[in-house]
């Protein structure tokens, strides 16, 4: 894979790299059930193609910001014993790679009701976002406890609030009331596993978003992939409702 790797990093361009890219990472449980394992350790191995992306997309590609959809407010329903384990994994992300993300200059910030999640996970974000703060290089931005339609009414209720009148609420009101106030909307999205629908993932922000879609599952997703996904971003004429002036 390293020669393939090698030739296709050739191709890109960090200058025309998208400035925000999201993923869907989906298909660990999926994952495990075709090659005989649990659940939770469809979820480690997930986390292990996490810890490879982070600074390859960080220091290779010169991505400036990356969301993760990990966690999403839907996956509250499922059965306790899933949550459970997806804990201890976040916990131990948490406790091992926020000092990998400051060797990196990595910056980790999130987005989600986070106080939905246990009060030791709440407490291991809020350090992790203090040790980083200083940090300039990439935005690591990880979606837990997330949904797009919770965020959007979290947002609202925030400006009825603030007592704005109604007539001076506009787009960037509602935009600065995000959870993602202050980072650029996604240019690219990435999902995995096969499945062509947003679930629920940065809806106000992906409104001019590309989107990529694989049939690999989250665990077979590797740097090729994201190199390959990139590329093709990249052939892309984004033209925002206006005229390409892109010459056939």
């Amino acid at each position: 894979m390293n020669s393939e790797l090698n030739e296709s990093l050739s191709l890109f361009d960090p200058k025309r790299a998208p400035a925000h890219v999201g993923i869907i990472m989906d298909g660990n449980g999926r994952w495990a059930e075709i090659n005989g394992f649990s659940r939770a350790e469809g979820h480690k191995e997930g986390v292990e193609r996490v810890r490879e992306l982070i600074p390859f997309s960080a220091l290779e590609l010169e991505l400036k910001t990356l969301t993760l959809y990990i966690f999403s407010i839907e996956n509250w329903q499922r059965p306790r014993e899933e949550i459970e384990a997806l804990m201890v994994i976040l916990e131990y992300f948490l406790t091992e790679e926020i000092s990998k993300l400051i060797r990196d200059n990595i910056k980790f910030v999130t987005c989600g009701d986070i106080s939905r999640l246990p009060t030791h996970i709440q407490d291991l974000i809020q350090d992790g976002k203090r040790r980083t703060e200083h940090c300039t290089g990439m935005i690591l931005n990880a979606a837990l406890s997330y949904g797009g339609r919770d965020e959007i009414v979290r947002a609202v209720r925030k400006i009825i609030s603030s007592n704005l009148p109604a007539g001076e609420v506009t787009e960037t009101t509602l935009a600065n009331s995000l959870d993602t106030a202050g980072l650029p909307d996604p240019d690219l999205i990435i999902r995995t596993s096969g499945e062509f629908r947003t679930s629920n993932f940065l809806l106000w922000q992906s409104a001019y978003s590309e989107f990529y879609f694989t049939k690999l599952l989250w665990p077979e997703f590797n740097k090729l992939e994201l190199v390959r996904a990139l590329l093709d971003y990249q052939r892309r004429d984004r033209r925002y409702g206006a005229i390409s002036d892109r010459k056939p």
